[in-house]
C-alpha cells in the first residue's frame, strides 16, 4: 500500500512500469514479484479506460487491482504512481479535460493514497517521496504532465502526429514552483523524476517534452541552476524500452531518461525510430524496469535493468 513517507525504508531496487491494458491477461506481475521490488512506480496508463464515466474509471481499477499479481505486490511492496493519458481519461489529453479532478481521485484511490496527503490539497496529481535517511536518502517526484499541460498541436505530416508548440506549457506555474523547491531544498543523494511522457528523446512525431520546447528547455534550466544531487528521469507511454541520454553544460553529471513501456503491449514490429540521444538498444518486448541502488559509503551507484517475459533481461546499463 502507498505510505505518504518511507523514511524508515532504504530502498535497495525499485521496479517501474507503464502501459498496462486492465483487460490484458498478458501481465507481468509474476515477473515483478520475483525480483521483490522494495518499491513499485506506476509511470502512467495504469489502465486503459478513456472515459468521461468514473463509475466505468472505478471497475477499470478495480480489475487492475484485483489481479492475484498485483494483490501479491501491493502486499510487499510500496506503489506510488502517477498518470498519462489512458488513465487520466482521454487519449494525449491535456489541461481542458472536463473530469480531470473525477479522475484524479480515482488514481488516488487505485493508489491507496491517504486522505491527509498533501497531493489532496491541490490541483493535479504531483507529489514527491523520500525513503532512507542521511547518506540513504533518495527522492521520488513524481511529475504530473496532463492536468496543467497545453494543447498539442496535430501535424499534417503523415510521418508524425503532432508539431512543436513553441509558447505551450507541461506543468503550470504552481507545479514547476513546486518542483524548484522539491530539488533546490532536497539533500537526497540521488532524485528520480517520473514522467509519463519522454523528457529527452526529441527525435519522434509522438507525446514527448519536446513537443513544448519552451517547457523542455526550462526544465534543463532548472537542474542546471539548482544542480540536485543525481538526478535522472523515467518515463512510459510510448510501447517501446529505450534509454536517453544528454550532457548539459553545467550539470556535473549526464541526464538519463529510462522509458520502459508496456506491460502488457508493445510495437508489433522491430522499430527503426531514430533517437540521437539513445544509449543502448530499441526494445520491442514487453517489459519493465528495475533500478539498483547502492547507497552506502562512497559513491551511489544506480544500476539499471529492463525486464521481459520471463525475467529475460533485455537491456542493463550503470547510469553513473
Amino acid at each position: 500500500m502507498a505510505l505518504l513517507s518511507i523514511q524508515p525504508l532504504t530502498a535497495q531496487r525499485i521496479a517501474f512500469g507503464s502501459c498496462s491494458r486492465h483487460t490484458s491477461e498478458n501481465q507481468l506481475w509474476n515477473e515483478v514479484n520475483k525480483l521483490s521490488p522494495d518499491i513499485w512506480i506506476w509511470a502512467g496508463d495504469n489502465i486503459y479506460a478513456d472515459t468521461h464515466d468514473m463509475a466505468k474509471m472505478r471497475e477499470n481499477y478495480d480489475r487492475q487491482k484485483n489481479r492475484p499479481g498485483y494483490k501479491q505486490l501491493e502486499a510487499k511492496s510500496i506503489i506510488y504512481g502517477t498518470w498519462d493519458d489512458h488513465d487520466y481519461g482521454i487519449n494525449d489529453g491535456g489541461k481542458f479535460f472536463s473530469k480531470k479532478n473525477e479522475s484524479k481521485n480515482e488514481l488516488l484511490k487505485f493508489l491507496n493514497v491517504p486522505e491527509d496527503a498533501e497531493v489532496r490539497n491541490h490541483e493535479g496529481v504531483y507529489q514527491s517521496y523520500v525513503t532512507g535517511a542521511g547518506k540513504r536518502k533518495v527522492k521520488i517526484i513524481l511529475l504530473d504532465t496532463r492536468y496543467f499541460r497545453d494543447t498539442l498541436m496535430a501535424s499534417a505530416t503523415k510521418e508524425k502526429r503532432y508539431e512543436i508548440n513553441p509558447e505551450g506549457d507541461v506543468l503550470g506555474e504552481q507545479q514547476w514552483s513546486w518542483l524548484e523547491s522539491e530539488l533546490s531544498g532536497s539533500d537526497a543523494r540521488v532524485h528520480i523524476i517520473v514522467s509519463s511522457i519522454q523528457f529527452i528523446a526529441n527525435d519522434h512525431g509522438f507525446e514527448k517534452w519536446g513537443n513544448f520546447p519552451k517547457a523542455r528547455q526550462r526544465m534543463i534550466d532548472l537542474l542546471i541552476k539548482v544542480k540536485p544531487a543525481f538526478t535522472f528521469f523515467i518515463s512510459g507511454d510510448r510501447h517501446m524500452a529505450e534509454i536517453s541520454k544528454l550532457d548539459l553544460p553545467g550539470l556535473p553529471y549526464p541526464l538519463f531518461d529510462v522509458t520502459s513501456s508496456g506491460l502488457t503491449h508493445t510495437w508489433t514490429i522491430a522499430g527503426t525510430e531514430k533517437n540521437i540521444s539513445r544509449t543502448g538498444p530499441l526494445i520491442v518486448e514487453r517489459n519493465f524496469g528495475s533500478i539498483d541502488l547502492n547507497l552506502k559509503k562512497g559513491k551511489a551507484t544506480v544500476n539499471v535493468q529492463l525486464i521481459g517475459p520471463g525475467g529475460k533481461i533485455l537491456h542493463s546499463c550503470q547510469l553513473n
